[in-house]
């Protein structure tokens, strides 16, 4: 399960991408301003490849707002689309 202290903080997302990986699935949080408003943009795709080398078709991604209670949305959700996967591969 991914938790909040294992994530680097939004000041960093703001000014760089913020990659990782959980048993299988790896994630990107991506900041995004537009019109003034600032959201965290959320990638999640399957190993073994990075980011670049994984096709669009092959990724999910969902928009939060870009705060703490955003990242937290954020969280919950990386975890179940993971729990969704898994539930899907032990069928």
């Amino acid at each position: 399960m991914i938790v909040r202290e294992e994530l680097l903080s939004l000041n960093f997302v703001r000014r760089e991408d913020f990659s990782g990986s959980h048993k299988g699935m790896r994630f990107l949080l991506h900041y995004e301003a537009e019109n003034e408003e600032k959201k965290l943009k959320v990638y999640i795709w399957s190993e073994p490849f990075g980011f670049e080398a994984t096709p669009e078709g092959q990724k999910l991604s969902s928009f939060f707002e870009f705060s703490e209670e955003g990242l937290h949305q954020a969280i919950d959700w990386m975890n179940q689309q993971y729990e969704q996967v898994r539930y899907k591969e032990e069928i």
